[in-house]
């Protein structure tokens, strides 16, 4: 099996707001960062996108009819949603700290519960297939397909990709 994960450019939003499920365009151009990555994509292999328009647009520049998944949106953060993380109660923040995987923010959904969602996913792709996702939900997939431990830990820097074959994670973050 092999999955290329690749991870939406940089969204059009300023630093420091909390952001999952909002719906947000790119602060670049999708067909110049698709034109960067065309070389990573397997061939002949299922193509995969979050319907959310920051991936979207990566994945309508890379291939002609990507199969739009709701399973790949990113973690629900809740009431935390389009808040700035310096508003966001401290004692929230000190609760997700201490269980950065199964905490959920107030009306989102945890981390845990993300990669369920995903999981569900991942056991109908076929042998080889691309997914255009989230930062998250890429964490998520490296946990499910490679066993990374620490996935929650594990970053993938805007418009890369990251490659999980055989069920090991080869390389991470090529632009």
């Amino acid at each position: 099996m092999r999955t290329l994960l690749i991870r939406h450019p940089k969204p059009d939003i300023d630093t420091g707001i909390c952001y999952g499920r909002s719906d947000l365009g790119l602060a670049e151009n999708a067909v110049e960062r698709a034109n960067a990555l065309r070389a990573l994509l397997p061939a002949g292999a299922a193509f995969y996108s979050s319907p959310l328009r920051r991936c979207l647009e990566l994945a309508r520049a890379l291939h002609d009819a990507p199969m739009i998944d709701a399973r790949l949106v990113e973690m629900d953060f809740g009431d935390w949603e389009m808040r700035r993380w310096d508003d966001i109660p401290r004692a929230e923040i000190d609760a997700w700290a201490a269980d950065p995987v199964g905490y959920s923010p107030p009306g989102g959904e945890s981390p845990l519960a993300m990669r369920a969602r995903v999981a569900t996913l991942l056991r109908e792709l076929p042998g080889t297939a691309v997914l255009v996702a989230h930062g998250g939900v890429l964490r998520a997939c490296a946990a499910e397909l490679a066993g990374v431990a620490n996935w929650h830990e594990l970053h993938f820097e805007f418009g890369s990709a990251s490659l999980i074959e055989d069920g090991r994670l080869v390389w991470t973050n090529r632009i």
